[in-house]
């Protein structure tokens, strides 16, 4: 698989990597066997980059990733924090931050955390210096190897990049969501830090399996928020009308290289955007994984598929989120 410089971290992963979400809780069930099987198919396919947090499942995503970290060398691991108290900025200190990253550690069973990312923070905090004074601590006590932002909007993106020595922007990006390409791809090049790309089939709109008729589970947040009930909305669907996404899907089947899936199209597309280190689809099962590795075979899309995505997304998509996030 193609490697990737992950930012200011220094290290070099895999362009496909894995997100653990799935793994631990909002996706439905995936009992313990099967989501071990999908981590270790990963690794095996060659994903070399897992990415997680201490709230996916209360820490039992963590747990899973540590039970492989100690059969396989060569792996970067990423995990977030900040979700565990209420989203107020004075919980961002330092205090929280060891208590978070003492709970994370031991469920991975390190010492050193390679990458820990504020888990989509209050906006206040990107222009707090004192929090990104202390993730610098962290870094020399040893805790974390480096520290990134998983942010919500390209605004929050921006604020982060500029500062010193976040190595990573995790951001939403995909298909239906493209505003990070007008400004924070650019100036993460620029600024050498490495953007992960999450969310990227858009929680399964951008697989190409669902229609109107499709129905999730009740523990599923595809079902309980839609609206933004439980998290910030763009985290389902990327924010899009999930029958806007079901339209976006048909226009876009046409355009699929010969023999490639609709998912496959969609990360490849990711996976051609300057600046991108690596994208971190989630999978339920070892058939899902080896569907996602594959993405990193594929040929570059042409500039007719890329500007077909461009105008799919103008026509259907920017009116309805461009200036939201």
């Amino acid at each position: 698989m193609e490697t990737r410089k992950l930012g200011r971290t220094g290290r070099d992963v895999g362009v496909v990597g894995l997100g653990a979400w799935q793994l631990g809780a909002d996706w439905g069930s995936v009992d313990e066997s099967d989501a071990l099987a999908v981590l270790r198919s990963a690794i095996e396919g060659g994903v070399t980059f897992i990415d997680t947090a201490d709230v996916y499942g209360d820490g039992r995503s963590e747990r899973l990733v540590g039970q492989v970290l100690k059969e396989h060398e060569g792996l970067t691991v990423a995990s977030k924090m900040g979700r565990r108290v209420e989203q107020l900025p004075e919980n961002y200190n330092p205090a929280n931050f060891r208590a978070w990253n003492d709970r994370s550690r031991q469920n991975l069973g390190v010492d050193t955390i390679d990458l820990v990312q504020l888990h989509c923070p209050p906006t206040a905090v990107y222009s707090t210096d004192a929090v990104f004074d202390d993730l610098d601590a962290m870094v020399d006590e040893g805790r974390i190897a480096a520290y990134g932002v998983s942010v919500e909007t390209t605004a929050e993106a921006l604020t982060a990049i500029a500062r010193p020595n976040v190595a990573s922007i995790q951001i939403i990006l995909n298909a239906l969501r493209l505003k990070p390409l007008d400004e924070v791809l650019p100036a993460a090049q620029e600024a050498g830090v490495g953007i992960i790309a999450r969310v990227p089939l858009a929680s399964g709109l951008l697989s190409g399996k669902y229609d109107e008729n499709t129905v999730f589970a009740a523990d599923d947040h595809r079902t309980y928020n839609r609206h933004g009930e439980a998290f910030d909305v763009g985290e389902t669907f990327s924010g899009v009308d999930f029958g806007t996404g079901l339209e976006a899907v048909q226009r876009l089947m046409p355009w699929l290289p010969a023999g490639a899936t609709m998912a496959q199209f969609a990360l490849r597309w990711i996976i051609d955007q300057p600046g991108v280190s690596v994208v971190i689809p989630g999978a339920r099962n070892p058939t899902q994984v080896a569907g996602n590795i594959a993405a990193a075979a594929l040929a570059p899309l042409t500039d007719e598929q890329q500007t077909a995505v461009r105008e799919i997304y103008d026509d259907l998509i920017r009116p309805q989120i461009h200036n939201r996030w």
